[in-house]
C-alpha cells in the first residue's frame, strides 16, 4: 500500500475536509538552496490517527507514512497547543447536528479510570486500582452513545465535582432547524451524582435529572438508559492510546481522547 492510499484510508476525504476548516493554515518558508520539502498535513494526520488507534509510540512510526516520527510528534504538539482537535471534535459535532444525527431527548454521564504510567499533571491515586497512579476520564454522551463531551481529572477526583465544568463545555451545536443547541432535555447518571445541589443546578439551566439515588434506588433502574455511555468508554478503550495514559503533559492525553471521539462520531457520519 502506498503513502497516498494509507493515508487516504486512515483520514477520509470527507473527515480530510473537515480537518482542513480547523487546522491553522501554515506558510512554508523553504531555505534559500532548496532543502527538504514540508511534511504533508495529511499524511502526519494518518501517522497521528494511527498512533491513536495502535497504541504504539511515536518513535514506532512505520516510516510507510511518509513524515519522520520527530516530524508526526512536533505535528500533533502544535496542533495540541492551537487547539485543533477540541476544533475537529466541535465540527464534527456540527455536521452530526445539522443531519439531525444527535440525540437531545437524554444524555448520560460516567467516568472511567486509567492508569499513569510516567505520571504529570491531572493525575493522583486511583482507588480503585490499589492506589496508583492514575487519570480519570468524564464523558458525556447523546442517547445514541455519541461522545458530545469530554474532560479528564486525576483518578481521585469525584465524579460530582467534574459535572458542572463537563455539562459548560458542551458547545454550542448546529440542528436541523433552528437556532444551535447546548442543553439535553434529561440527564442520566449514577449514585455518584447524587447531591442535592447538583440536581437543582441541572433543573436551572433547564436539565431533568435523571440520577440513581443513594439507599432509594438501584442503579439497575436506569440501566437501559445508560448502557450507552458505558459502550462509548470501550469505544474510547478501543483507542489504543487511551488504555494508559503514557503522556506526562495533561493537554496531549486530553488530545487523543478528542481525536477519539471525533473519529467515534465521524464514522456516524459516514453511516
Amino acid at each position: 500500500m502506498g503513502r497516498t492510499s494509507l493515508a487516504e484510508r486512515l483520514v477520509p476525504d470527507e473527515l480530510w475536509e473537515l480537518f482542513r476548516r480547523v487546522v491553522p493554515e501554515t506558510v512554508v518558508v523553504r531555505p534559500q538552496g532548496g532543502g527538504h520539502r514540508r511534511a504533508g498535513d495529511r499524511e502526519c494526520l494518518a501517522a497521528i490517527v494511527f498512533v491513536a488507534t495502535s497504541g504504539c509510540t511515536w518513535w514506532q512510526v512505520p516510516p510507510l507514512f511518509g513524515p519522520a516520527s520527530p516530524t508526526v510528534y512536533r505535528r500533533f504538539a502544535r496542533w495540541s497547543k492551537d487547539r485543533v482537535w477540541a476544533r475537529l471534535h466541535r465540527v464534527v459535532l456540527d455536521e452530526l447536528g445539522a443531519r439531525a444525527g444527535l440525540g437531545w431527548s437524554r444524555f448520560a454521564v460516567d467516568s472511567v479510570s486509567v492508569r499513569a504510567l510516567k505520571g504529570g499533571f491531572l493525575t493522583g491515586p486511583n482507588p480503585t486500582d490499589r492506589g496508583k497512579n492514575g487519570s480519570k476520564i468524564h464523558l458525556i454522551t447523546d442517547r445514541s452513545g455519541l461522545p458530545v463531551a469530554v474532560a479528564i481529572s486525576a483518578a481521585h477526583t469525584h465524579d460530582s465535582l467534574a459535572l458542572k465544568p463537563l455539562i459548560a463545555s458542551i458547545p454550542p451545536i448546529r440542528s436541523r432547524r433552528g437556532l444551535r443547541r447546548r442543553r439535553p432535555d434529561k440527564l442520566h447518571g449514577d449514585k455518584g451524582y447524587d447531591y442535592s445541589l447538583l440536581r437543582r443546578w441541572l433543573r436551572s439551566r433547564g436539565i431533568t435529572p435523571r440520577i440513581a439515588r443513594r439507599g432509594i434506588e438501584t442503579s439497575h433502574r436506569l440501566g437501559r438508559h445508560r448502557w450507552v455511555v458505558e459502550r462509548t468508554m470501550s469505544w474510547l478503550a478501543g483507542r489504543r492510546r487511551l488504555h494508559r495514559r503514557y503522556e506526562r503533559k495533561p493537554e496531549h492525553f486530553l488530545a487523543f481522547t478528542a481525536i477519539a471521539t471525533s473519529l467515534i462520531n465521524y464514522r456516524r457520519l459516514t453511516k
